[in-house]
């Protein structure tokens, strides 16, 4: 520690202060968004065993969360295959979808003449009382 101290010109007790600060950080403060873990996966892919170790120290991870993420993007390639739906069920959710979208019309059709009639017969009982009370 005192080399290093002289090499750098920074007092001793200043930088066993910072390295204790540094230990009692959590190791890994960096978030790895989606995207970087792509990246890290990318860019350790060619890699032999001792450049991926030595990358994964240089970036503050371990060789076994580049695998895990690994794992889980090819798990993601495959999973769009399979949830993917058959053509004949396709075909039956057009089906009914279009029922749907018939009966609602029918629905909404009949709402607005429910709502016209009651306008009318509104308009009607007004005109009616109102010759009543003259």
């Amino acid at each position: 520690m005192e080399d290093a101290s002289r090499e750098v010109g920074i007092g001793v007790d200043t930088l066993q202060r910072w390295r204790s600060e540094a230990l009692a950080q959590p190791a890994r403060d960096r978030t790895w968004t989606p995207a970087a873990r792509f990246d890290a996966v990318l860019t350790t892919a060619a890699m032999d065993e001792a450049g991926k170790s030595a990358w994964c120290r240089s970036n503050g991870l371990y060789t076994q969360e580049v695998m895990a993420w690994r794992q889980c993007a090819v798990q993601a390639l495959t999973k769009p295959e399979e949830a993917r739906a058959s053509p004949q069920q396709t075909r039956q959710d057009r089906r009914r979808i279009q029922e749907l979208e018939r009966e609602l019309r029918r629905k909404d059709k009949a709402l607005a003449e429910t709502a016209t009639l009651l306008v009318l017969s509104k308009k009607v009982a007004a005109i009616f009382n109102k010759g009543e009370g003259e």
